[in-house]
């Protein structure tokens, strides 16, 4: 939930994230409370270097450590091949 925190901590960030995953304040708790969602959070910081390394100098993480946590989650993410 760390990576949830970080998004909520600027409005922009958050916003960001809102419009690409098409949710806004009032499905956002909803759209958070299901699986998956962290994963989401995840890819979206991944899918942007200027936020995965922030992220990750906030959490005093390597940027991979993030990485290996979105694939520990499971499911489909951008990175897999098709």
């Amino acid at each position: 939930m760390a990576a949830l925190a970080f998004l909520a901590a600027e409005a922009e960030r958050l916003d960001q994230f809102l419009a690409l995953t098409g949710l806004n304040p009032n499905n956002f708790r909803e759209a958070a409370a299901e699986p998956g969602f962290l994963a989401a959070v995840l890819d979206h910081l991944a899918g942007n270097d200027r936020l995965l390394l922030a992220f990750s100098a906030e959490q005093g993480h390597d940027p991979l450590t993030i990485m290996q946590a979105r694939l520990a989650l499971g499911g489909a993410s951008p990175w897999d091949s098709t």
